[in-house]
């Protein structure tokens, strides 16, 4: 028992851990939104896996016109299906990252519904959903919305939480941590789409095109 702890108990004060549990216990209580914002953020990869999936079936279709093109010389039609396909793989990379990031979001809800531990452990969460909402505004705009409804309820929980132990918040989008989830999924999407999508024969224009890292994901 640390002495805050101690200090509070022997004056008759609840401690830390009984603020936790009795901010858990509350009407609508904490624990049910949190399930309820996981179950969301499941549903969402499982929706971002299907299109992933979709685009990539397009991806090898396409990839299989850019050879024949070549193996019948004409390069100007397979520079045209090789510039598809390196849209679809720039797209590809954004909602994979996005998917990479909220597994781990998801794991980290999960973690917060065993150990009860809300500000240390969704506080990057809410750093982390604001930048994936940010990638998904202009590609998929009715996910952006989830993903904002999802934030919000969030970021509510860790203030009430805050509030209810009388911790100071601050900006919960400064979290250095929230950073590092990013960067770790943007490493494991790379490794995915290198394991996913063959490398593209060269064709004039295009292959630095297809190599180049994806904008807009930071």
């Amino acid at each position: 028992m640390s002495l805050s702890d101690f200090e509070k108990r022997w004056s008759g004060g609840p401690t830390v851990r009984e603020k936790i549990k009795e901010v858990f216990k509350k009407k609508e209580p904490v624990k049910q939104r949190l399930v309820m914002a996981n179950y969301k953020i499941r549903s969402l990869i499982s929706r971002l896996e299907v299109f992933v999936e979709r685009l990539r079936d397009r991806d090898r279709t396409l990839f299989e016109r850019v050879v024949d093109s070549l193996t019948q010389g004409d390069e100007v039609r397979a520079t045209m299906y090789a510039n598809e396909i390196a849209e679809i793989r720039k797209l590809v990379k954004q909602l994979t990252i996005t998917q990479v990031a909220l597994e781990q979001v998801a794991l980290r809800i999960e973690t917060v519904l065993v150990t009860g531990d809300v500000l240390s452990g969704l506080i990057p969460v809410a750093g982390v959903i604001k930048e994936l909402r940010n990638i998904l505004r202009g590609v998929m705009p009715e996910m952006s919305l989830e993903l904002q409804e999802i934030e919000e309820g969030l970021r509510d929980v860790v203030i009430s939480t805050g509030e209810a132990l009388g911790t100071p918040i601050g900006d919960i989008y400064a979290s250095p941590e929230a950073r590092k989830i990013l960067e770790e999924a943007k490493i494991v999407a790379e490794q995915r789409m290198k394991e996913k999508f063959p490398e593209l024969p060269v064709v004039t224009s295009v292959k630095e095109k297809t190599t180049a890292p994806a904008t807009g994901t930071a």
